[in-house]
């Protein structure tokens, strides 16, 4: 008796372990579970300390006083506000993920023209060429 979610070969067979053929794995695009729970444990975390990060990134941008910790001076820090966008950024980067670059080209991979029409009149199409 054969289980309808049994993995087969290409021609149909049942899938036995050890033939070096792939099973069908993630859908191409999908998350794993583990990036998955990383990134909402993550969510949380930033969700959770909304207040304190806020107050960490300016305290970094602002700088620190110089400050006695059990009879030591521990010292302060220079404002650094580029630090703070970057650590920022960083920050930022689990909350939306970063969007990819797309170059767009013009016909046959040739440069883009771009036609702006201030009179507002239509102007006659030209005909598409084939790229072959």
């Amino acid at each position: 008796m054969s289980s309808p979610d049994k993995q087969t070969t290409p021609n149909g067979e049942p899938l036995r372990i050890g033939t070096g053929l792939p099973g069908p794995g993630r859908p191409k695009g999908s998350e794993n579970k583990a990036t998955k729970a990383f990134r909402e444990t993550v969510q949380r975390l930033l969700e959770d300390n909304e207040a304190n990060v806020a107050k960490w990134l300016a305290q970094v941008a602002e700088g620190t006083k110089s400050r006695r910790v059990n009879g030591k001076v521990v010292p302060g820090r220079a404002p650094d506000p580029a630090s703070a966008l970057l650590r920022l950024e960083g920050l930022a980067e689990f909350a939306a993920p970063k969007l990819s670059r797309a170059e767009i080209t013009g016909q046959g991979g040739g440069p883009l023209t771009v036609v702006i029409n201030k009179s507002g009149q239509q102007r006659p199409q030209e005909p598409a060429s084939d790229p072959d």
